[in-house]
């Protein structure tokens, strides 16, 4: 509000420059605009004092849908005074001379003017929707209607008001009609919310089921490689044996060729020795047929004498020297002797 100053019989006002201030004089303009400080009389003057700055006036009031359902409209609506002057002649926004205050209360007349005109505007549109149209799209449709209603309305317009917006919150019916729209909603969000479950359970389950047919399927593998392996192994030992007992009977039959080898060697020589041994029995006995009866008893006296244990000392008699050689001479000749007499003869 204006700051008023009193000094006798005057008074000096001071506005803000958010403020619109109209000095009349005997019913004539003096000054007229904002921010303005100047001297006056009050017995003399009037002072009007229009505020210039937008305001915002909050909207709450009910309405019936086209199927009698109560809504509640959350409304706001920003105007302003667009011609202060005629503002000032329509409405009473003269002020007190020594106190600077509003005589009345002309904000509240405005303020009930835009109500009445946004509600009408609200309530007609509103009566030819559904609740159910009325809660999808009211929203901007009371805006639009609002909007347009207070911008075109002559009353506001020859009062020097002009509106700057309109803002719907929301158009919300009673609070269990409100739980009864919300409901397939709900569970229609719920259903959505199971079958997200399921399809994550029934991901689960297919990739436990695929898992462990990995795990099978690697379990098979391996069954089947350590098969190969012990098959595998069988050959493998199979084989040594089989080529430990080709090399066993390979030794064995080159130890038995060598073994025969040595036998037929060993008999051979045996044969050349029998043969050679032959040959010089033969040789001797031939040998033995030529020598006359002394030579034969001087070997059989040296082979007798090499088989005799040795001997120190040895002490002939004559009687045992003539019984020997009288022994001696006893014995036949043999052929060698036979010889002899056929050579006498």
């Amino acid at each position: 509000m204006a700051d008023i100053t009193r000094v006798l019989f005057l008074r000096h006002l001071s506005a803000s420059a958010t403020s619109h201030v109209v000095h009349r004089r005997r019913g004539r303009v003096v000054h007229s605009g904002q921010g303005l400080a100047f001297w006056f009389r009050p017995l003399t003057s009037t002072v009007s004092e229009v505020p210039v700055d937008d305001r915002e006036l909050p909207l709450l009031f009910h309405a019936r849908t086209a199927d009698f359902q109560d809504v509640t409209v959350l409304a706001s609506v920003s105007y302003r005074f667009a011609d202060p002057e005629l503002v000032a002649t329509r409405l009473d926004f003269g002020i007190e001379t020594d106190l600077g205050t509003w005589r009345s209360d002309p904000l509240d007349q405005v303020s009930t003017l835009l109500t009445q005109l946004a509600q009408q505007h609200a309530l007609d549109l509103l009566a030819s929707m559904p609740l159910a149209e009325a809660m999808t799209g009211g929203v901007a449709a009371v805006r639009e209607r609002v909007g347009a209603g207070l911008a075109a309305d002559e009353r506001l317009r020859d009062t020097g008001i002009a509106t700057v917006g309109v803002r719907v919150v929301g158009v919300r019916p009673e609070p269990d009609v409100e739980r009864a729209l919300q409901t397939p909603a709900r569970e229609l969000v719920q259903q959505e919310a199971d079958r997200a479950t399921y399809e994550r359970r029934a991901q689960a389950v297919e990739r436990e089921r695929t898992i462990s047919e990995n795990e099978l399927q690697s379990r098979i593998t391996l069954a089947t490689q350590e098969e190969q392996l012990v098959a595998q192994e069988g050959t493998n030992a199979q084989r040594r044996a089989t080529e430990a007992a080709a090399a066993a009977r390979i030794e064995a039959q080159a130890r038995a060729d060598a073994d025969r080898l040595a036998s037929q060697a060993r008999a051979d020589g045996l044969r050349a020795v029998g043969a050679a041994e032959a040959d010089a029995e033969q040789a001797r006995m031939a040998a033995y047929a030529g020598a006359g009866q002394g030579v034969l008893l001087a070997l059989a006296l040296r082979e007798l004498a090499g088989s005799l244990p040795e001997i120190g000392s040895l002490t002939l008699s004559p009687d045992v020297l003539t019984g020997a050689l009288a022994r001696l001479a006893a014995v036949p000749a043999g052929p060698a002797a036979d010889a002899d007499a056929d050579r006498g003869r």
